[in-house]
């Protein structure tokens, strides 16, 4: 087999970033890292590809394996490739990302590596460059959110327009007025109006709502914005 003469050994790794809401907060998974260095410590799920195996496999097999999560759609973020990142050899990692509704997946969720939800603003210390990751992630998915209606999909099957709020606001770290949030989100007509009401937080409750998905996909390109100029938000 024919080399490439006079190359140095480089490792690659994945990371995998996910995002989930609970229907009250947006939260991040993490693991207790399982191997030197900073073994025991809180780490994005991770680990090398290997020779039989694309990168984009190697990113579902890692997750399985890290947090028993399967089937979970992951988008390619970005490659970082420091040459001090990794304290034991030369590696580049490939860090992807994804939004999940949490309760879909709670039954899959395994604790071999103390997988653990925690709220975005309240993130233990992690390993590496790993928060350098989740900040590149959270600022993408900001953006994809200003122009697309991405969001939804970390919702349950029926949401209140509160839940939708509180989402929003979590993700772009602002406040919204609820009223003007409220107009804006029903005119783009991706809404279906139920019945039932929750009731939990107050006695008149709230109505739920039902993402009508032959508008979601139809309107997915040209999205009311929810947040005002996004242009200032970068990749």
């Amino acid at each position: 087999m024919h080399k490439y003469s006079k190359q140095i050994r480089l490792l690659l790794a994945v990371d995998c970033i996910i995002f989930g809401f609970d229907g009250e907060t947006l939260k991040i998974l993490l693991i207790k890292r399982g191997f030197q260095p900073e073994k025991g410590n809180w780490s994005l799920m991770g680990g090398f590809v290997q020779p039989n195996e694309s990168i984009d496999q190697a990113a579902s097999r890692i997750l399985k394996q890290l947090t028993g999560l399967d089937g979970v759609y992951l988008e390619q973020l970005h490659t970082f490739g420091d040459t001090g990142r990794d304290p034991i050899e030369r590696t580049a990692s490939v860090a992807y990302f994804a939004l999940i509704d949490i309760h879909q997946y709670e039954t899959q969720l395994s604790n071999d590596y103390h997988a653990e939800w925690f709220p975005l603003q309240h993130i233990p210390k992690l390993v590496f460059d790993h928060q350098e990751m989740v900040e590149a992630a959270k600022r993408r998915i900001r953006y994809k959110a200003a122009l697309h209606p991405i969001l939804f999909e970390l919702l349950p099957p029926k949401f209140t327009l509160p839940q939708l709020q509180i989402l929003y606001e979590s993700v772009f770290n602002t406040t919204i007025d609820k009223r003007n949030f409220s107009k804006r989100v029903l005119a783009t007509g991706l809404l279906i109006k139920l019945n039932d009401k929750d009731k939990a937080g107050s006695k008149r409750g709230a109505y739920y709502y039902q993402l009508n998905m032959q508008h979601y996909y139809a309107k997915f390109q040209a999205f009311l914005n929810f947040i005002p100029n996004p242009d200032t938000l970068h990749l």
